[in-house]
Parts: structure tokens; sequence; C-alpha cells
């Protein structure tokens, strides 16, 4: 291995650029339009054009990145997380493709990255489970059936998803029908695959997952155990290393059922085995993560391992040498999202204008952007992750405080405020409260919205052919200039996107993926009427009143700016 593509954008693709570096591997990066400028494209030994804006376009497309692959003379390909990194066809064209695989074999992804075969495999390495369907379901029917006969909440889940998306809980049957379909819509946009599968949902779970490393050689180890129970809409956003507050039994389960259900599967490389754990210690199987976590720094920080190299170790054939390693202090991650936990954690899309990271002991932050760069809303919503280290975790919890009060970022909305909330909150520092909906159902959220006034997002008119001469030889460049975003709603509601009086407004710069009404439609108060998407998150709008829909200027597929109004709602 000498020189490795990377299929994958933002921060993840700058930390797998430096493990290159660390390795005296050559880079390989890509970029879609809006990352021309990227931190990850510039950072890089080379950088290629994907040629389009949306993930289908550049991150998704299987055979863009393997036409790059191979046109950069890169002989190994490393996914990051998200986008193609779990999906077994991408893993086989780059097999097939005569280049290096930095993951596990496509069977194992295919086997482990459906849940259903998933929950098999755990099953047969005797790992804890609850209920679940043994199949995708078919239709909303099935999962009310489901319910009936296991009991309320139960979770729906994309078979062929992770990361949180294409995961709904319901908590009456009157809701299964439309969390079942936005579930699909999530699953569809974010995996290109729609199936979904049912379980019980444990109320109140905790989050705990394993890292594992498996060689070609069938050894397997254990890094860390990470807690990752503060979510929002189940999706993480603090992890710790190693997950706090477990009996010598729950770790030794741990350690055993992930060990064994990699072997099951065949697997090779880096992965992560997810669990909930209920209120009273039950563990359960949630589902294996085919690919390197965003969470993976704080295994690293605990134990000295690079995780990026050890996966180019793997990949390569070698032996890792070593048993599972002995855990030294206590790691916190902090996901620095564009996002405004004063407003739900709204995805909030916009150009930084302040950029400060903290320093000093025990401060690591993996960033992919910087100051200056436009954050627009095609894509994930994470810009860095905080990583804070400490002797114990009430001293990682210390160098926290302080290093989130120096991080500073401005030009749009972070969740930096909720960060430093949260610290301030027993329930997670000291008698250790959290669960996965905890942020939803008994977080109080003090936080202001972001008020600052986000600058227009600037697109690119199209790009202009230049000829050049440097020492005498030709080139012909392409020169990409800014142009202002053009507004083409009729009218905008109160900055922060509030409805009020008939105008039901969007709360967000998003894109517009379904409409549940029509014009001339009745609604009561907190009827479903416009579903938005933005970084890869669905929103529903619900009516603020009831009435009749008027105006509708909604139209799927449309990209509306914060504030736009989308319909009316006229008394009857």
């Amino acid at each position: 291995m000498k020189r490795v593509l990377i299929a994958n954008r933002g921060e993840i693709a700058v930390r797998v650029i430096r493990a290159c570096k660390d390795h005296g591997l050559e880079s390989v990066a890509v970029y879609s339009e809006e990352d021309r400028t990227a931190i990850h494209a510039g950072m890089a030994d080379f950088a290629f054009s994907l040629a389009g804006s949306t993930a289908t376009q550049t991150y998704l497309n299987i055979e863009k990145l393997i036409a790059v692959a191979l046109q950069s003379g890169a002989d190994a390909v490393h996914p990051g997380y998200g986008f193609l990194s779990e999906n077994a066809n991408f893993a086989q064209a780059v097999i097939d493709a005569g280049l290096i695989w930095i993951g596990p074999p496509p069977a194992a992804i295919r086997a482990l990255g459906d849940k259903v075969s998933a929950r098999k495999i755990a099953s047969k390495a005797g790992a804890p489970l609850v209920a679940g369907t043994k199949d995708p379901v078919e239709g909303h029917e099935e999962v009310t059936a489901f319910a009936k006969e296991h009991g309320l909440p139960v979770a729906i889940k994309a078979a062929h998803g992770g990361g949180g998306r294409g995961l709904k809980v319901a908590r009456t049957m009157e809701e299964i029908p439309e969390l079942f379909a936005s579930a699909v819509r999530e699953a569809i946009s974010g995996f290109g695959r729609g199936e979904c599968f049912v379980e019980r949902y444990l109320d109140k779970p905790r989050h705990v997952e394993t890292q594992v490393l498996v060689d070609k050689h069938g050894h397997a180890v254990v890094v860390s155990t990470r807690d990752c129970s503060l979510q929002r809409r189940h999706q993480k956003l603090v992890e710790e290393a190693p997950a706090p507050f477990l009996t010598d039994a729950q770790n030794e389960e741990l350690y055993r059922s992930s060990k064994a259900i990699m072997k099951e599967a065949g697997y090779i490389g880096a992965g992560t085995c997810e669990f909930l754990i209920g209120l009273d210690g039950t563990i359960s199987f949630l589902e294996v993560n085919t690919r390197l976590q965003v969470e993976h720094p704080v295994s690293e920080e605990i134990t000295g391992i690079d995780l990026v190299r050890e996966q180019f170790r793997i990949a390569m054939g070698e032996a890792l040498g070593f048993d599972d390693p002995v855990i030294r202090g206590h790691s916190i991650e902090f996901r620095i999202n564009g996002e405004d936990p004063g407003r739900s954690f709204l995805p909030a899309p916009g150009r930084i204008t302040k950029w400060v990271i903290p320093t000093g002991p025990g401060v690591r932050v993996d960033a992919g952007f910087k100051g200056g760069d436009t954050i627009g809303g095609n894509f994930d919503s994470l810009l860095a992750k905080l990583i804070v280290t400490g002797a114990n975790r009430q001293q990682a919890i210390e160098r926290a405080r302080r290093a989130l009060a120096e991080f500073e970022v401005d030009g749009l909305a972070t969740a930096l405020t909720f960060h430093r909330a949260i610290l301030e909150d027993d329930s997670f520092t000291e008698n250790f409260k959290v669960y996965t909906s905890y942020i939803e159902n008994e977080f109080v959220n003090k936080i202001p919205a972001y008020s600052a006034a986000a600058e227009p997002l600037q697109t690119h008119m199209t790009p202009e052919h230049l000829i050049t001469e440097v020492n005498g030889k030709r080139f012909e460049i392409l020169v990409h200039a800014p142009k202002p975003v053009v507004k083409r709603h009729r009218a905008k509601a109160s900055m922060s996107g509030g409805s009020s009086g008939s105008g039901l407004a969007s709360p967000m710069q998003g894109t517009v993926v379904k409409i549940a009404v029509a014009e001339g439609d009745f609604v009561e108060v907190g009827d479903l009427v416009i579903v938005l998407e933005a970084m890869k998150m669905e929103q529903p709008l619900m009516a603020h009143k009831s009435g009749v829909i008027a105006n509708l200027s909604a139209v799927i597929g449309a990209t509306v700016s914060s504030g736009t109004i989308l319909c009316d709602i006229i008394d009857v």
C-alpha cells in the first residue's frame, strides 16, 4: 500500500490524511463543488473533483470514486464513516478494481449491515437480544401488529442504516404510519435502501458500545467500551471512554459477546458493536457498525492506539500483535455540529465568521472546517470534534469546561452552547441518569436561540474556461466565481423562523421532501403539513393553528430559506 484515496469529506477525511502522513502513505482527496476549498481538499497530496454538488452525485457515486482512484494512481481506498463506508457493493467494486479495501470483507458488511441479519448472527454468538422482527416489515400494518403483540414503545429501524438515521420510536399506535413512512424516506435518502425492521424499544436505555479490532489471522481485541447515551433525535452528541458506571460482569459480557459476534460474522478490520443497557441492567445487542466511528478518538486517547493506522496495518495483512489494551484515564468527545440547541437542535447552515479552537493539556480538536468556510445543507452538520482527556472522569469534565469556554465559533449556530450547559447538569456529571432520549424528555433546555443574522450562503456561476501559459506550457483552467443565492420565496417571517398569524414558516434552510396537504385542505393544530430535510435530518412542520390551507407554495425538492412562508392557514 502506497497511495490511499479517501472516499469522504470533512473532519474524517482530514483525520485519515494525517494518518497517511504518519504511516508514510500518500493521500488522495475527492471533493464536491461545495468542498472545492475545503481543508481536506488542500491538505491531501492529490485532490480530484467529483463534479457534482449533492451526495448522490459525489460521495455516494461508486463509479466516479473508482474512476478517480484509478486515475490518481491510488492502490487503496479508505471510506471514512457515513456515505459508502458500510456499502458492500462499494467494497466489492474497490476489490474488483484491483485496489486494497481498508475495511471489512464485503460479505461481513452485508451480513452485519443488514440489521435483521446482524440480529441472527448475534443470536448465534450468544449475545443478549430484545424481541424483534426476523425479517424486514412490508408496511406500517406489520409494525402495528408487532406493537400489539409485544407492547409499546417500538423502534422502527432502517435495516441498512446507521448513525441514528432511519430510526423512529413509536410510543402510540396512531403515530406508527407516519413514523414508518419517515423512517423509509430517511433510509432511502441516506443509504439508498428503504427496508425497515422493528424491535421492542427499551425505555430510558443507555447506549454503550465496544471498539473492536480483528486481524486477518483471527485475533480479536476490544480496544475499549464507550458510552454514547447523550443523543438528540437518536444521533450522538457526547461520547466517552471507557463507559462509566458499569459492573465488572457487564464489562465482561460486552467484551465476550462483541468478540463472538465479530468472529461469527467473519469480520476483519475495525468495527463497533453497539448495545442498549436498560434501567435494570439488561444488555441488548443493537447493531454492528462495520466502519470507523465518529467517536473513535476517545478510545485512542485512553489506550494510545491509532485506530486508523491499525486499519492500514490490518488491510496489509499484518497481525495486531497485542491483546485487549490497558485503559488509562478517561476521555470525552463533544460533537461540534452546525445546529441550534436553542431551537430544538435545528440544522443551521451558514458561513463561519469566527473560529477559535482550544488548546492545552488533554485537549484535542479534530476539525474539517476553518474560519471563512461556508457550511451548506447538502451534507452532515459535523464541523469538528473536541476530545478532552483526564486522569479520571472528573478531571476530564473539569478540563472540558475550560476547553469549551475557549472554543469560539460565530456566523452560524453550533452545539457548543449545549455542551457548556450539559457540563452543569448533575444528571450527566454526577449521578449519570442520562439515556438516549434524555435531551428530549428531561433536559431543561434554557439555551437561548442563536440570534446573529446568518450571512446568505453562496452558490457558484457556471465555470469560466480560461487559457493560461506557465513557462511556455499551455493549460486550460476553470474559474469558479461565487454569486449570491437567488431568493425564490414570496415573503419571510421573522429571522427565527417561527410561525405566527396565518403563515407557516420554515424554521430553517432545508429541502422540501414531503407535502402532506393540498390547497383547500382543513387541518387541526398539530397536524403534519410539510417535511423538510437539512444536513441529513428530517424536520416535520406541524400546523400552528386550525384552518384551511391556502397559498401553498412549497414544492417537493425545492430548497427554502429560514423564515420562508410555505403556506397560509386561514380561519374558517
